[in-house]
């Protein structure tokens, strides 16, 4: 695509960011921010995503996700409103990380690494509902420090150092516009409920939309606090109109591979989720459908593990 037309591309965005923000009212954003974050309560979340954890020694496709969130929420009435901020390191490499870059075919997943860091609003009401949207910044390429993360982590645990950096997409800025809501939640039992979702992203990193649902058993949350333990399985698929991980920065060039995405993805987790006080511990596993087009599911689904641990003094 011409850069003019990529360029005019990312104008519109902002300018839709600019409107969204103008819509909610700056004024009003900032005062209830201000009202939130002095009056709400504290909740910290750290989200591991990493397929080692499944006890195997080949790392690929997605091979590890980071994230750290702060949080304040407040409750007000049959409302909670939540503002928060994240900090993350995602990297992506080719199946086998022992493949060296003459040895990853054309159809491989690219090296790729990206480092971000973001702010949200998040609204939830008593019966189930609730919409959240944000925006995140960071730097897609080298600039990540993906390459530097995995090495260095995998020397520590005595694994397999990863041979095909050398190769991984270019350096770009990034901005992402995301948002999800549920619309509604179905409370069939005392010990099961249901809720789907819809959620989008916008940008020069991912730009994708989806829907899906959470079916939950077992001791549910409340609707202020999180008291117990209760299974959970979540399904997802999304349509893909960009993957900066497999297509390279929208406005880079010269990368030294990329590949056609699927652009269809689906995904189902499987986890179990524990909380008591201050604490919270989840742990599941996630399958998800081929992420390239040249790829089946037989060569390209992929499984991890992911771990989530909350504190909230």
């Amino acid at each position: 695509m011409p850069r003019f037309y990529r360029c005019a591309a990312l104008g519109f965005f902002l300018l839709g960011a600019a409107a969204l923000a103008a819509a909610e009212g700056t004024a009003s954003l900032l005062e209830d921010y201000r009202r939130v974050t002095t009056q709400g309560k504290a909740v910290n979340r750290l989200e591991i995503d990493n397929d080692s954890l499944l006890l195997n020694r080949d790392d690929g496709f997605y091979s590890s996700g980071l994230r750290f969130t702060r949080e304040h929420a407040l409750r007000e009435g049959s409302q909670i409103t939540v503002f928060g901020w994240r900090l993350g390191q995602e990297f992506y490499t080719a199946s086998d990380i022992k493949l060296t870059p003459p040895q990853i075919g054309p159809s491989n997943h690219p090296y790729a690494g990206w480092l971000y860091g973001g702010m949200f609003r998040e609204t939830r009401r008593e019966d189930g509902r609730q919409w959240r949207y944000g925006v995140d910044l960071g730097c897609l390429g080298p600039c990540a420090g993906g390459r530097w993360t995995q090495t260095r982590l995998h020397a520590l645990l005595n694994q397999p150092l990863p041979q095909g950096w050398s190769t991984q997409v270019r350096d770009e800025f990034g901005v992402i516009l995301y948002g999800a809501m549920t619309p509604l939640r179905w409370k069939l039992t005392s010990w099961l409920d249901a809720a789907p979702m819809l959620h989008g992203r916008l940008g020069n990193i991912h730009t994708d939309a989806g829907a899906g649902i959470t079916v939950r058993a077992g001791q549910l949350p409340g609707f202020a606090d999180a008291t117990g333990l209760h299974g959970y399985l979540k399904l997802d698929a999304r349509a893909v109109a960009w993957n900066a991980s497999l297509q390279g920065g929208y406005f880079s060039s010269n990368n030294p591979r990329t590949v056609k995405p699927k652009r269809a993805v689906g995904e189902a987790e499987l986890g179990l989720a524990w909380n008591s006080g201050p604490y919270g511990v989840t742990g599941a596993v996630v399958r998800r459908s081929t992420e390239i087009d040249a790829l089946s599911n037989a060569q390209g689904a992929q499984t991890f593990v992911r771990l989530l641990f909350t504190y909230a003094p």
